[in-house]
């Protein structure tokens, strides 16, 4: 600093000589060449220049260790190397210091990785790079930050970072399973300054959640609660978008890996999308009641998130349209602005026509509120009061997953008033037909018991028919009820089942007592059925999941469903490009329908042989795979 303070009184004194005689004759101005005596005699003495070297090093050393130095000392030493030039400052002090930083923390990491877990050893790896971080800012030049942190990261980090994210019990999946966002977060920070330090912590991740997903849904156990399958599979996808918002800065690259994982294992099993329409089942029966909209629609946003994963869409379509029938038909859905939230999501993620029947299906049910209003309005008018009340629902063939009419034999006094509003419909809609479906029906009864009990009993129309008998006689035989009602043997026993053999709800008694339905049985009215309500609701025996028959039914309508879908796309693809092969077909043919589902090539291929049968499609002569479009 003193020698810096005379060169600048000597490049006064010879201010003169350095505009004139300097510059005309190309001479090293004073206070440069000041510099370089400098430089050249006291610097780079043999000398000195060690002794420097190491004091520096010393000082940084200690530093390191935790002791306090002299920076302002640091500083001044520092900037008179950099004074002298670029080069005294890297090759005399920059250089050697990164070689002797690279040696310690080589050695301290190694000490690290033996006596620490990778929580603690991240700490300490962040500590260190915030240190050298600051060091520079205190008394180096800025240009050697990079240097250094480079340093510091390939030591620390990316000569252990395979170590560091397997480590048992602490590495990166006990950090996912045990949400230690801020471990998660100083792994996701550190990692990310070396390559391929993300890429190796998003592969390790996706490993983790397909093999986690693989196990949730193949696991015996949830399988058998369709809900609760459900709910761990939306707390999996909130653990995991908390810990990407959370700790991992809301990459884009690890949100897709968490989308590309999820939709890998729900995929694996075939009753995803059963299990999933059966959860949105549940929550717009009877769960949303008291719940605020805004509650409401981040349910239904999570249902749709899970629903995006699908890559069979059509299966879910197939059994939500059953389960929103059974809603609306018996007036159990909860909030009707839920429901048709629900649709419009799905009409924006599918399009019109995934939607087209099911928004058909709440039309249905307004114009049938209509038609009853006229109906009734119609009976007040004509005296007829003492008949029983009826409530129709009349649907669009198409629209509703109804099943095939099973005609039984209705009691007379209810197939008077269903005649009657047969005249009526028919008189105001031209051309229609009315098939009357039994099976789908329900009904209140009024029924008196012994000891002047009397209550209200909801039941299907099937056990209306069943319990209408028993007005007549007291006790019938299984053949007696089955003549009489003339209801399909496997519909008869589940719903006498659901009047004899369920605790508290046994209106009538069976003999003998067992749980099974056999056709010798016996019927006795009971006359000591007692409850605590006045109204007594008496459910069909059913399955909330489909049995294995059902399955293979639901499977085998939607596998017809998609023929057509499949065909179209292929005609579609040939109108438009006139001559194809087999395999661009098929790419084709799967990213038009992948929003959708996933159509098997196999099919394809089926459906294409069906089209040039149909003469819509030729092979071409020379090359069997090469197909035609046929005008």
């Amino acid at each position: 600093m003193e020698h810096n303070k005379c060169l600048q009184m000597i490049r006064d004194i010879l201010m003169y000589m350095d505009r004139t005689y300097v510059t005309n004759f190309k001479k090293t101005p004073v206070h440069e060449l000041g510099l370089n005596l400098w430089r050249d005699h006291v610097v780079r003495s043999p000398k000195i220049k060690s002794r420097l070297l190491e004091t520096l090093l010393s000082f940084i050393h200690r530093e390191r260790n935790g002791d306090m130095i002299n920076r302002g000392l640091m500083r001044n030493i520092i900037k008179m190397l950099m004074d002298l030039g670029p080069s005294v400052y890297q090759e005399d002090f920059e250089k050697p210091f990164l070689e002797v930083a690279a040696g310690f923390y080589k050695m301290e990491s190694q000490e690290f990785i033996e006596c620490c877990d990778c929580g603690d050893y991240l700490k300490k790896a962040e500590k260190r790079l915030n240190e050298e971080i600051e060091r520079v800012s205190h008394y180096l030049d800025s240009k050697t930050e990079i240097k250094i942190t480079a340093v510091v990261e390939k030591e620390m980090i990316s000569s252990h970072m395979n170590h560091l994210v397997e480590m048992e019990n602490s590495g990166l999946v006990s950090m996912l399973a045990y949400d230690r966002y801020e471990d998660l977060g100083r792994m996701y920070n550190l990692f990310k300054r070396v390559s391929p330090g993300l890429a190796l912590v998003r592969d390790v991740m996706t490993a983790h959640l397909r093999n986690m997903g693989k196990q949730l849904v193949t696991d015996p156990e949830r399988l058998k609660d369709p809900l609760e399958y459900v709910r761990c599979l939306l707390n999996e996808k909130e653990k995991y978008d908390k810990i990407i918002t959370t700790s991992f800065n809301n990459d884009k690259s690890f949100q897709n890996v968490l989308n590309s994982s999820f939709e890998y294992f729900i995929n694996l099993n075939a009753r995803s999308p059963e299990f999933i329409s059966l959860f949105v089942d549940d929550k717009l029966r009877k769960s949303l009641k008291g719940v605020t909209e805004e509650d409401v629609e981040s349910l239904l946003d999570k249902v749709m998130m899970l629903f995006r994963y699908l890559q069979e869409k059509d299966i879910f379509e197939k059994y939500y349209k059953q389960h929103l029938a059974k809603r609306l038909l018996s007036a159990k859905s909860v909030s009707e602005d839920a429901e048709r939230s629900l649709i419009l999501k799905l009409k924006t993620e599918c399009g019109y026509q995934f939607t087209s029947k099911l928004e058909s299906m709440f039309l249905d049910m307004k114009t049938s509120k209509d038609t009853m209003q006229g109906f009734n309005a119609m009976l007040s008018s004509s005296d007829i009061c003492d008949s029983p009340s009826l409530s129709v629902q009349v649907l669009t063939t198409g629209s509703w997953p109804t099943q095939p009419g099973t005609n039984c034999n209705l009691p007379r006094e209810i197939l008077a008033i269903c005649d009657k509003f047969k005249t009526y419909y028919l008189s105001t809609h031209t051309g229609r037909r009315l098939t009357w479906l039994t099976n789908m029906g329900t009904a209140d009864l009024k029924a008196d018991f012994g000891k002047g009990q009397r209550h209200e009993l909801n039941v299907s129309t099937y056990q209306m028919c069943v319990l209408m008998l028993f007005n007549a006689a007291d006790q019938m035989t299984y053949k007696e009820i089955e003549l009489a009602t003339d209801i399909p043997p496997v519909d008869l026993k589940r719903n006498l089942q659901s009047l004899a053999c369920v605790k508290g709800k046994n209106v009538l008694q069976k003999d003998p007592m067992s749980r099974e339905i056999n056709e010798d049985d016996v019927f006795i009215f009971n006359e000591n059925f007692s409850s605590k309500f006045f109204k007594v609701k008496i459910s069909t025996v059913a399955a909330q999941k489909e049995n294995e028959p059902e399955k293979q039914e639901t499977r085998q309508k939607v596998e017809e469903d998609r023929k057509p879908q499949i065909e179209a796309a292929i005609v579609r693809i040939m109108k438009s490009r006139r001559i194809l092969d087999h395999n661009n077909i098929v790419s084709e043919v799967t990213k038009q329908l992948q929003s959708r589902f996933l159509p098997s090539p196999v099919v394809i291929k089926k459906r294409i042989e069906s089209l040039i049968e149909r003469e819509f499609l030729e092979r071409d002569t020379t090359d069997r795979k090469l197909y035609r479009y046929l005008a």
